[in-house]
């Protein structure tokens, strides 16, 4: 049996647990902190002897997993859809949310300009992400939002963005796409995705490019 200590500190882990897992917008990590809180609530439940605490924390657990699985064996669609800036649904899109593209990438302008690159990811037919490019030279583009609305922050709109529709950039001449640092989740986002910092006369920037 553990000490009273140990015990009250892994009930209170278990309740910090739950509790930041429902300040979370990303879904998976979500379902992934809550299943680790059940999971403490259940051996806390155990070591007490409170069994319907352990009982219905193992059931949270159980469903935490099989949603987790359903969510990595989905076979989601996926699609790439230009639109022009003028589209008055891409102006509502960055109106909607300039603030929060704001808080990755400082000094954001909603506003698209002619010569602009703008591509929705459709996400089960949902347009749950936006990439607004500029012109960069002869051959790159330099971003200006590549923004993924809260709840499909998991990673797999920038991967198929960079990886699996690389073609679409490769058509159109381009061979390199740069990004200001922004704040450093975005920093972190960035790398992830295959980009890496340059020092620049504008100062620091990160660059990917395009195999």
């Amino acid at each position: 049996m553990l000490p009273a200590m140990w015990l009250e500190g892994l009930g209170y882990l278990a309740s910090v647990l739950v509790a930041v897992s429902l300040t979370m917008k990303s879904i998976v990590r979500l379902r992934i902190v809550n299943l680790v809180g059940a999971l403490c609530f259940t051996a806390y439940g155990a070591l007490i002897h409170a069994w319907p605490v352990a009982a219905v924390n193992g059931i949270i657990v159980g469903i935490n997993v099989w949603h987790l699985a359903h969510m990595a064996s989905a076979r989601e669609y996926f699609h790439l859809l230009e639109v022009a800036p003028t589209s008055e649904y891409l102006k509502e899109f960055l109106r909607f949310h300039a603030a929060e593209i704001a808080r990755y990438l400082s000094g954001f302008d909603p506003q698209p300009a002619p010569g602009n690159v703008a591509f929705f990811v459709l996400r089960d037919m949902v347009p749950a992400g936006l990439f607004l490019a500029e012109p960069r030279g002869a051959d790159g583009l330099l971003v200006r939002a590549d923004f993924v609305i809260p709840g499909y922050r998991d990673l797999r709109i920038g991967d198929f963005m960079f990886e699996r529709q690389a073609e679409v950039f490769r058509a159109r001449g381009i061979r390199s796409i740069w990004s200001r640092p922004g704040n450093p989740e975005h920093e972190s986002y960035l790398e992830r995705m295959g980009f890496r910092p340059e020092q620049t006369p504008e100062g620091k920037m990160y660059r990917r490019d395009i195999g």
